[in-house]
């Protein structure tokens, strides 16, 4: 385990690069064993998870070469099973889209996890339910569930009744290797679904209405390896404008997409974070006088275009740094707000109303302590939150934080944190 000792009150200052977006990269690495040839990801983000993803596909017998650099070559002509190892899949989310390429290649999947059934059929029922209505076959089997499948001609009109990322990208995929239509409505409209179908699109796929509710795909049973850049990481993004406003620094965050953050910006604007675009693909964060100006009646996350969940630990801290008090709610997950008690601890003002949601008094000058990482997005909410404190802060097992941030220790020494790393 690691853990972070954080001396707060520098105002961050400088430039930083954000990495490409891990929830493209995951399901990047999925449809990469579509092609009948070798594809190449370039700008992948080097975190756990994506390191885990190229592992559980190595598994599967493909080649996966660059595990540990922003390069992966993926070669998938050596896939020999269709049964997703259990040891591996079971700390991922993600592994459920390998389900797809599986079905197309061996017209059967098999997916377990550590424990037995611990993905639970309940958490599984909107990606389950897009399966069988595109004509497959699910039974448990093994203390995990087997999939069987056998692609028709037949055109396929899909209905998501809930807007799933993951479970869009499940259908794209699928599809995407089925010579037929296939139309998905109540789509997710995520950045990293457009991205997964322009990569499809290069491939050979044809797809439509990726960003929207409604997405038809004709697919091809032989598609190609290629060439594809990941998109920048909006979320991460996000995460180093926060940081800068909570500390009252000026950062100039590169490599970002000004479309995928005009929500993160309308939100900022309430809460006085003075921001500019010297280019589409630069962010800079001025120093700002944080204010709430009383316009909204409460942050409240929703689906894409919508303020993005992910974010939402991250913005509870800069609204403890902001004048007025505030009402966050994030009505998707009912565990996402629980990691105030941290906040409390170091004399944040926040009542926490319900499962999801928070009322928040600031400004509140916060004090350094003793923290535990609970997950990816409520450790960098804890991050930001020593560096904006007085005081020294300990925190916890970071390596939570690294599955989704890229070498934040070294990001965070080269904008001025005065932060130690210690293994």
């Amino acid at each position: 385990m690691s853990k972070f000792i954080i001396k707060g009150g520098n105002k961050l200052k400088g430039s930083v690069n954000v990495s490409g977006n891990k929830n493209s990269a995951l399901k990047l690495i999925a449809a990469s064993l579509l092609g009948d040839s070798t594809t190449k990801l370039e700008n992948v983000p080097v975190i756990v998870d994506v390191s885990i993803m190229a592992e559980i596909v190595n598994e599967l017998g493909c080649s996966v070469r660059g595990i540990g650099t922003n390069n992966l070559t993926i070669k998938p002509k050596g896939v020999n099973t269709h049964i997703i190892g259990k040891e591996l899949s079971g700390s991922i989310r993600t592994a459920p889209l390998l389900i797809a390429p599986l079905l197309l290649k061996f017209g059967k999947a098999q997916i377990t996890t550590k424990g037995g059934c611990s993905l639970g059929y309940r958490l599984l029922a909107t990606h389950f339910g897009l399966l069988e209505d595109m004509g497959a076959k699910i039974k448990k089997s093994n203390g995990g569930y087997l999939i069987t499948f056998k692609p028709t001609k037949k055109k396929r009109d899909i209905f998501l009744e809930e807007a799933s990322v993951t479970a869009t990208e499940l259908g794209l995929i699928l599809a995407a290797g089925i010579p037929s239509e296939t139309v998905i409505s109540g789509a997710a409209c995520e950045p990293h679904v457009e991205d997964l179908a322009e990569m499809l699109i290069k491939m050979g796929a044809s797809v439509e209405g990726a960003g929207t509710n409604t997405i038809r795909i004709v697919g091809k049973k032989k598609l190609k390896g290629v060439n594809y850049t990941v998109a920048p990481d909006h979320i991460e993004a996000g995460s180093w404008a926060i940081l800068a406003a909570c500390t009252a620094g000026e950062l100039t965050i590169e490599n970002v997409k000004k479309e995928d953050l005009r929500m993160i910006c309308a939100y900022f604007s309430h809460l006085g974070v003075r921001y500019s675009f010297p280019t589409n693909n630069t962010w800079k964060i001025h120093k700002s006088k944080l204010k709430f100006d009383g316009k909204v009646k409460e942050f409240q996350t929703r689906p894409w275009p919508g303020f993005p969940t992910d974010l939402m630990s991250p913005f509870i801290v800069l609204c403890t740094q902001t004048l007025g008090q505030t009402v966050c709610h994030d009505w998707m997950w009912e565990w996402r707000v629980f990691f105030v008690d941290d906040l409390i601890s170091m004399g944040a003002k926040i009542i926490i109303a319900d499962p999801h949601r928070v009322i928040i008094t600031g400004r509140k000058r916060l004090e350094g302590d003793k923290m535990v990482c609970k997950n990816i997005r409520a450790g960098m909410a804890i991050v930001i939150a020593a560096l904006a404190a007085k005081g020294a802060s300990e925190i916890d097992k970071v390596e939570m934080i690294e599955r989704g941030y890229e070498k934040l220790f070294e990001k965070l020494i080269k904008v001025g944190a005065d932060v130690i790393k210690v293994d």
